[in-house]
């Protein structure tokens, strides 16, 4: 079915609106993902800082390494792959977006198996099912019953 023209330009201009904030470097697949999570540019801080670790003197001196943290939810990502500071950018946000995605898909599947679990403790018993648990409560009803009564005077 189709949508109506009005809809879908209201979509589409409400997916524009959310894409004009973020940075140049983001390009529009990866914004058109910020905004299905509902990820505005105004609550991710972007920093850029010295690198760390091996690379000698250059590595020291240029803040090639882009710290990312969404504000509301706490994720951090920091990116120190490539000596550009423009392509670990691209690369962290990327990294982001998949983070903030799999937070969101497991809390769905957490969600999704705490009512399965719900539902199998709910259902009723099958008919062998029941049959062995009876099975096994006569069962252990046999060994209580070989034990025999201790006596109350020691």
């Amino acid at each position: 079915m189709a949508r109506p023209f009005f809809v879908s330009f209201c979509d589409s201009l409400w997916l524009n609106q959310g894409m004009a904030d973020f940075p140049d470097i983001v390009e529009a697949p990866l914004r058109a993902r910020f905004v299905s999570l509902g990820v505005r540019p105004e609550e991710v801080e972007e920093r850029f800082v010295r690198g760390t670790g091996a690379g000698g003197q250059k590595i020291n001196k240029t803040s090639s390494t882009v710290w990312l943290q969404h504000r509301p939810t706490g994720v951090e990502v920091r990116c120190q792959r490539e000596r550009s500071q423009t392509v670990n950018r691209l690369l962290a946000w990327q990294e982001l977006a998949e983070k903030l995605e799999w937070r969101r898909q497991s809390a769905a599947n957490q969600a999704q198996s705490a009512r399965e679990l719900a539902r199998r403790q709910k259902r009723q018993k099958s008919y062998g099912q029941k049959a062995r648990m009876i099975e096994t409560k006569k069962h252990r009803a046999k060994h209580k019953a070989a034990r025999g009564r201790v006596s109350g005077d020691w």
